[in-house]
């Protein structure tokens, strides 16, 4: 297994499971109260969630769905990052963010490569 899909199977498992979370857990609720984002807590949920199967169908099946994919989790994770800093997290809080942004910003780099390429 490459690094490049070592990434998409941890992007997409991990944006499952935070997806899932996001949606049902209490703590996840108390988290985006916290960070006055009550009100998009559902919406990023269902957002993580796509973004996940959309690594995953894309890999089997479209380029192209992996690299909207993952431009889509890049902006979700910088804007998450930011809100962190913004409410003034800790760095080992915010750092998630950022680490799961840079591993989506890599997947949809080299997708644009492998699709450009043809």
């Amino acid at each position: 297994m490459n690094l490049l899909n070592l990434a998409i199977l941890l992007s997409s498992c991990a944006f499952l499971f935070y997806g899932i979370n996001c949606l049902y857990s209490l703590k996840m609720k108390d988290e985006f109260k916290r960070f006055g984002l009550d009100k998009q807590r559902v919406l990023t949920g269902i957002l993580q969630i796509l973004g996940a199967l959309g690594l995953i169908l894309g890999f089997f099946l479209s380029p192209i769905l992996t690299l909207i994919a993952s431009a889509g989790l890049t902006i979700l994770m910088m804007s998450g990052f930011i809100v962190r800093i913004k409410i003034k997290d800790s760095i080992a809080q915010a750092l998630p963010s950022l680490i799961f942004a840079l591993i989506n910003l890599y997947i949809c780099v080299e997708y644009y490569y492998k699709i450009t390429s043809y």
